[in-house]
């Protein structure tokens, strides 16, 4: 039940959810020394006095949401989304830019540390670009939220809620495209079946138009029973007064074809490597395209491949890092567990001009051991960018082959790269993958930073660079 506490509290430290954390008062029948439960409160920030109301307490912890502030922190700054605190989508926008950064690579400097006991010999600058209109790829739910009135909410879910947030706009998405969440209201409402559409998926990206690279926006709509000829008139006016791309999917992702205009190309460029990557909208692509060519460049600088060299990108999906690399290496090897993808990366090779110079395999790299790493064959230097799972397996099957290594066999070190880029998404299996690395793979964490690829949430993605000792 909640409860408004009076007395308020000075707010100690962040968590990864931007929640404030303070210590409330020991019980008063708890032993001598006793530290008081744990207290999360939604809405406030480090250094800063706070009333609060209790939103759920348990026996270890308790969670809370501001009531009041009553000592801001000189890091709080105004939020520019009318939605904020009610939509999920971002948890930090009332944190200054400065502070979401060191917060974040505090994060992984900690989770390096308590769960590998790893400190890298350099922490690299944080990489930042755009703070808005940033998000080219998205996916907006749809919900009836009230039956009554016959009203769909188009967009980002409620914070730790089944409920679609009721927003008239977005800022980290791209102007034209805040612009479509009403107007996409208004479809999903005018259709016979509003109640079986689940959500758009959106990408952005560039269309090719005789030989001019035109912004292009791709709406993929997720419709579970089928739609009557006067919904796709209106699904097709929609597209022609929007300027958009519409498809249908009408089962899996395999289902997904375009409906009107029923032609076209979307792509993503990484111009410091004269690359154009061809790309389907529901194909896995980073969602921040400006930080994903400066993430690119940064890593081939950190990897460093020679001309003379061949190297392995794992978890390769459609090459987009492959492709990089293939123009500045021997020979590349990309390896992806998605067909689809694998078969995508095949065609972005061709399409570049690069086929001769990077190949690609299918493997399941959550499976990988070192039988398998050695059917790959030698490689010089590893580039690894697992889903969240991280890459455990790789890693093991690399300390497979020090343990080999080290009983003599002579063939396993050529199997072992003498340098590894570990780009993750996750710092907590990036720290669980860099404990195997150094304590079983003999390898050493030489840099690590983090890459703001997502401003104002908590997501954290980051790089990491281990050389072979």
């Amino acid at each position: 039940m909640s409860e408004l506490v009076s007395e308020p509290i000075w707010i100690e430290s962040l968590d990864l959810e931007a929640q404030g954390i303070a210590r409330l008062p020991p019980a008063l029948d708890a032993p001598a020394g006793e530290a008081g439960k744990v207290l999360f409160i939604r809405g406030a920030l480090p250094t800063e006095l706070v009333s609060y109301q209790i939103t759920r307490d348990k026996a270890r912890f308790a969670k809370a949401k501001v009531i009041h502030i009553l000592k801001p922190a000189v890091f709080r700054t105004q939020p520019r989304c009318a939605a904020f605190g009610i939509c999920g989508g971002c948890s930090m926008q009332h944190l200054d830019m400065a502070a979401q950064i060191a917060m974040k690579q505090r994060v992984l400097e900690d989770d390096l540390w308590h769960l590998a006991r790893a400190k890298p010999a350099e922490i690299l600058r944080p990489l930042n670009g755009p703070n808005w209109a940033y998000r080219q790829r998205a996916r907006l739910s749809v919900v009836n939220r009230s039956i009554k009135k016959g009203t769909a909410l188009v967009g980002f879910h409620e914070f730790n809620s089944g409920y679609v947030a009721d927003m008239l706009a977005c800022e980290i998405l791209p102007p034209p495209v805040s612009a479509l969440l009403l107007p996409l209201r208004d479809l999903v409402n005018a259709l016979s079946i509003p109640d079986e559409i689940a959500q758009f998926e959106l990408a952005v990206g560039e269309g090719n138009t005789t030989n001019a690279f035109q912004p292009v926006t791709v709406l993929v709509m997720r419709h579970m029973a089928p739609l009557s000829s006067a919904d796709l008139d209106l699904v097709r006016n929609f597209a022609e007064m929007h300027s958009v791309w519409m498809w249908l999917q009408a089962g899996g992702i395999d289902t997904a074809k375009p409906f009107h205009p029923t032609e076209g190309s979307l792509s993503y460029r990484l111009p410091e490597f004269g690359l154009e990557m061809p790309f389907l909208p529901t194909d896995f692509t980073q969602v921040n395209h400006a930080m994903n060519r400066a993430l690119v460049g940064l890593a081939m600088r950190l990897l460093a491949p020679q001309a003379h060299e061949r190297i392995l990108d794992l978890f390769c999906g459609i090459g987009n890092f492959t492709l990089p690399l293939a123009r500045l290496a021997k020979a590349v090897l990309g390896i992806e567990g998605n067909n689809a993808l694998t078969l995508r990366a095949h065609s972005n090779a061709k399409h570049n001009g690069l086929a001769d110079m990077a190949q690609f395999q299918l493997a399941n790299l959550f499976t990988a051991d070192a039988a398998m790493v050695r059917s790959w064959g030698p490689a010089d230097r590893w580039l690894i960018d697992p889903p969240r799972e991280g890459a455990m397996a790789l890693c093991q099957a690399l300390g497979e082959l020090q343990k080999n290594c080290l009983a003599g066999d002579a063939t396993a070190l050529s199997f072992l790269p003498k340098r590894i880029v570990y780009v993750s998404c996750n710092p907590k299996t990036l720290a669980r993958d860099t404990a195997i690395l150094l304590g079983e793979a003999g390898y050493e964490l030489t840099k690590a930073g983090i890459v703001n690829m997502f401003p104002h949430t908590s997501h954290i993605e980051s790089i990491a660079v281990f050389e072979k000792k």
